[in-house]
């Protein structure tokens, strides 16, 4: 980047000495905002359309603008653009640039807008195709684990709560619970989209314009779905930039929960799955080691979303309308987010439908916490035993289970009839995993029919967007 003379500024006619240096690079976003300038192109480009519709600019004006700046999109992707911090941001830079091409007309550029309606602009179209690239990502992963549903509909692992084995599963009912969280995220950040969607080029500084702007065929060049209605709220909102750092938040949570279990079941004392050499590293010192890196960098980096969130939360919480200076600081925390958001889902979707089940250990561990104590007290209810007392003839036979070391399945019919006469020879359809599993077969159960037919329709769920 380059400096400018700082007496040599758009605004500095009311000045009459130059900025102090410090303050220029304290003060300038051109660091971290020249990332917005396809949008602010876009916009620009969108503008000055309108201002010859309306008789602001001529066509031959509007056709050198519109070339100048796609000129200088060229430049800026080439990497032949010198950003300059005297000039303070991606606005500036790309303005007094197209006036160096074009002239005079470039200047007419900014009639009718400031900074405050353009920047709000800028972030709005850029957030949008952010948000269409976060809904891409998300689906690639949740069609990851849909796949991977299907092919593990059969195989048994232990439920748990409180981290202890509680009732069997069908591994491929456990990934349909992450789709259906990652579904969520999913919806949220459609209804964010639409709230993104709406423009506030018009507003201008912040009491709108005395120009004959068309802000409803600023918005249709834009793709917008309409224009702001009150110009002091287009220029001094960023609801929408929390809005989707909390939505992003509660993805990496997600994200965050999932990773949690993938380090555990990756672990020697659980073994429920291998996670390819490519998604690991190992140990400077301890040559056996094979680190789940990836989730824990992902369980890791979602402290980071969650402090961009509390960060705009207090940016934006003591602000008097209209625009302030405060409100640069929203940048560096959502393109932060962004990219944390985009990179773990990526590095999620890649790695999902690799993982390797283990499925005898699933099966071992199902069987080690007496996870089918339930399904007696089901089978002692059917047989007309009030479940309060079904409760406590099971809670019986598991610690005599625990003090023989075997597993209610494994008792004989003779020791389970001890501690209730109605047990037959029929119960030990019901303690079986399998047995377990399938009893569960209706809408949202862990049966390996309702997996199947779960994935079905998370499929169907995923074309219809």
């Amino acid at each position: 980047m380059t400096d400018k003379d700082s007496t040599d500024k758009p605004w500095g006619g009311r000045f009459s000495e130059s900025t102090d240096a410090f303050v220029e690079a304290f003060t300038a976003s051109v660091g971290f905002d020249h990332r917005l300038y396809a949008c602010d192109i876009q916009g620009s480009i969108a503008h000055a359309r309108m201002l010859a519709r309306v008789g602001v600019l001529d066509e031959a004006e509007c056709q050198r603008i519109v070339e100048g700046l796609e000129a200088i999109r060229g430049e800026i992707e080439r990497g032949e653009f010198e950003w300059s911090v005297g000039l303070e941001d991606v606005h500036m830079n790309i303005e007094a640039r197209l006036t160096q091409r074009i002239g005079d007309a470039g200047k007419k550029l900014h009639t009718g807008r400031s900074r405050n309606d353009q920047v709000a602009t800028d972030l709005r179209l850029y957030l949008r195709e952010q948000i269409d690239a976060c809904r891409a990502e998300l689906r690639r992963l949740q069609q990851g684990l849909v796949d991977l549903a299907e092919r593990e509909a059969d195989t048994i692992m232990p439920g748990f709560t409180h981290l202890q084995v509680a009732m069997p599963v069908t591994f491929g009912h456990h990934l349909l619970a992450w789709f259906e969280m990652l579904e969520r995220d999913r919806a949220r950040l459609a209804d964010c989209r639409r709230r993104v969607n709406v423009m506030p080029l018009g507003a201008a500084a912040l009491a709108g314009t005395t120009y004959p702007i068309d802000r409803a065929y600023t918005a249709e060049l834009l793709g917008f779905d309409a224009p702001s209605e009150n110009s002091l709220d287009a220029v001094s909102d960023r609801d929408f930039v929390i809005e989707f750092t909390a939505a992003a938040a509660l993805i990496m949570t997600h994200l965050s929960r999932m990773s949690e279990e993938l380090i555990l079941w990756t672990s020697a004392q659980f073994g429920f799955i291998d996670l390819p050499d490519r998604f690991c590293t190992g140990s400077s010192i301890m040559p056996q080691k094979k680190n789940p890196d990836v989730p824990e960098l992902v369980r890791g980096k979602t402290g980071r979303v969650n402090g961009h969130l509390i960060g705009l939360l207090t940016l934006m919480k003591g602000q008097p309308l209209a625009y302030n200076k405060d409100n640069q600081e929203d940048k560096e925390p959502l393109f932060d987010t962004l990219d944390t958001l985009l990179g773990s889902l990526r590095v999620f979707a890649d790695m999902i439908p690799a993982i390797e089940p283990n499925r005898e250990r699933m099966r071992e561990a199902a069987r080690a916490g007496f996870s089918t104590a339930t399904d007696l007290a089901d089978y002692l209810v059917r047989k007309g035993v009030p479940f309060r007392d079904a409760h406590e003839i099971v809670g019986k036979a598991v610690r005599h289970g625990i003090d023989t070391g075997r597993d209610l399945a494994e008792l004989p019919l003779e020791d389970l009839q001890r501690f209730s006469s109605v047990i037959g020879a029929d119960v030990f359809e019901v303690l079986t995993l399998e047995g377990s599993v399938a009893a569960r077969n209706h809408l949202g159960g862990t049966a390996p029919e309702q997996v199947r037919a779960a994935a079905r329709r998370a499929r169907e769920r995923l074309a219809r967007d």
